[in-house]
């Protein structure tokens, strides 16, 4: 794989997106969990976005960090597919 084909910009946006929600959540711990352990009206949803949105932005650069290193996941190769099978 080339220099110029590696996702250098999406690492760094998706590094510094999850940096960002990790910092705002621990640096906001005592309000977040003011705010998720609240019982009445739809607070529970909260920690589930914020589950999903820390997960996209995590998820995105840990996948670019290991294709900017080189490792890619093996690919299946495809079953040779009968002659019977086609017909059917």
């Amino acid at each position: 794989m080339s220099t110029s084909a590696k996702p250098w910009g999406k690492l760094a946006y998706y590094g510094v997106g999850s940096f960002a929600c990790y910092a705002a959540l621990f640096m906001n711990e005592r309000e977040v969990l003011a705010t998720f352990t609240r019982t009445d009206g739809a607070y529970w949803l909260l920690p589930v976005i914020v589950a999903f949105v820390i997960s996209y932005f995590h998820g995105g650069f840990t996948g670019c960090f290991w294709e900017v290193l080189g490792v890619q996941a093996k690919k299946p190769v495809p079953k040779a597919v009968e002659k019977e099978e086609i017909e059917e």
